[in-house]
């Protein structure tokens, strides 16, 4: 049986290829950091690493390592268990209140993935005659979470307050019990932030609840790195965040919902991502509290990522690159076609600076893109390498 279904998977592998939409996995020697090693799948050696996620450089931060290491000791690798059976430790109801506080919210669950997190949210608490509203731009994983609800399903133009309200409007038409709006805090091809005072002042006119993606933000957007409630004044009237310990949080693994505490409490008990799948292993957890710690104590880390990013996007402007607007640490390179971006990041490489091109379908036809993204952990000798690097790939490209 197998035989024809694996010709059928190779056509289809052949048609991603001749699409240009294959996604080659890039093997790394080394811990993620700013500078990393690379062992297979492109330029082998020392590069500069400008497409992680790895905001703050806490994904090998000395402290941050050292936590880990004390909680392997402590409280042992895993937990082999769910949280409701007998997977929870004291670090993880430490962690769940850490979050709270630090977000503003009055609870906080916790996942294995953000992926799960949005997963487990919708359906637990929207129904047939309910309402939900996602940003267009909304990541796969919100849009999948909705999916899996049985409520009405409603979308408005990226960041576009009148389509919202219209949205609303047409979920109360249809007398919709419960309309939840959701958005990412940050929209991570565009680094475009969502309007949360506006989105907040059209659900209290509206009546309905406010739920934020804020993976790309938390613990460097906003004056305490609160994420985009903060930033907008906004977190007393933000129901719902959801979240991502594996970008700016330490780069590991893991996920949560910080939100109203009833909304916490439904989700322990009706939530299938976190009743069906193992806890969140007790080193991350442990590993998050050092980072919430080192948030906390200093602003060291944010500043210097807002000056590298600041830095680049002036550099890149200035040698006559095409950038979207914008102050967040992710700075799209608009390229246009999806050919000429992937061969411009391969001539990046090949320079030593590791980036990644985006194209179809992951962002709109004719917007093919370099996705630059900056840390902490780069310095400014890192950031002025690589705009150079982008000038000598594009006089080769353009030859």
């Amino acid at each position: 049986m197998f035989d024809s279904v694996r010709d059928d998977l190779r056509a289809t592998l052949d048609e991603i290829r001749a699409a240009g939409l294959h996604k080659p996995e890039r093997v790394i020697g080394t811990p993620q950091s700013a500078t990393v090693n690379v062992t297979a799948g492109g330029r082998p050696g020392e590069v500069l690493n400008f497409c992680a996620n790895n905001y703050l450089g806490l994904a090998d931060h000395p402290e941050v390592v050292a936590a880990a290491h004390e909680a392997l000791d402590r409280w042992g690798y895993g937990m082999a268990s769910v949280r409701f059976i007998c997977g929870t430790q004291e670090v993880h109801k430490e962690l769940e209140a850490r979050l709270s506080a630090f977000l503003g919210q009055e609870d906080t669950i916790l996942y294995s993935s953000c992926f799960d997190a949005n997963g487990g949210v919708f359906e637990t608490l929207l129904g047939p005659e309910d309402a939900v509203i996602s940003d267009a731009l909304n990541h796969a994983s919100i849009i999948d979470g909705i999916r899996l609800s049985k409520a009405r399903r409603l979308r408005y133009a990226n960041r576009d307050m009148a389509d919202l309200e219209r949205q609303l409007k047409e979920a109360a038409e249809g007398c919709a019990r419960r309309t939840l709006i959701v958005t990412d805090g940050v929209f991570s091809m565009d680094g475009y932030v969502a309007p949360l005072d506006e989105i907040c002042d059209l659900a209290d006119r509206h009546g309905a609840m406010v739920m934020v993606d804020d993976s790309h933000a938390v613990g460097f957007v906003g004056p305490g790195g609160r994420g985009t409630p903060e930033l907008h004044g906004v977190m007393d009237r933000v129901d719902i965040v959801t979240g991502t310990l594996g970008k700016a949080l330490g780069g590991a693994s893991g996920g949560y919902v910080a939100a109203r505490a009833e909304i916490v409490a439904l989700l322990r008990q009706r939530s299938r991502p976190y009743l069906f799948s193992n806890t969140l292993a007790p080193v991350i957890a442990a590993a998050s509290l050092k980072v919430l710690d080192l948030l906390e104590s200093a602003d060291d880390l944010r500043v210097r990522l807002a000056e590298n990013t600041a830095l680049f996007r002036r550099r890149m402007t200035e040698e006559g690159f095409d950038i979207l607007p914008g102050d967040h640490a992710i700075a799209p390179v608009m390229i246009g076609d999806a050919s000429k971006a992937g061969r411009m990041a391969e001539l990046l490489l090949e320079r030593g600076v590791y980036v990644i091109g985006f194209s179809y379908p992951v962002v709109p036809q004719g917007q093919a893109r370099i996705r630059v993204q900056l840390s902490a952990a780069h310095s400014t000798e890192d950031v002025d390498r690589a705009v150079d690097a982008f000038v000598a790939a594009r006089a080769e490209l353009d030859a």
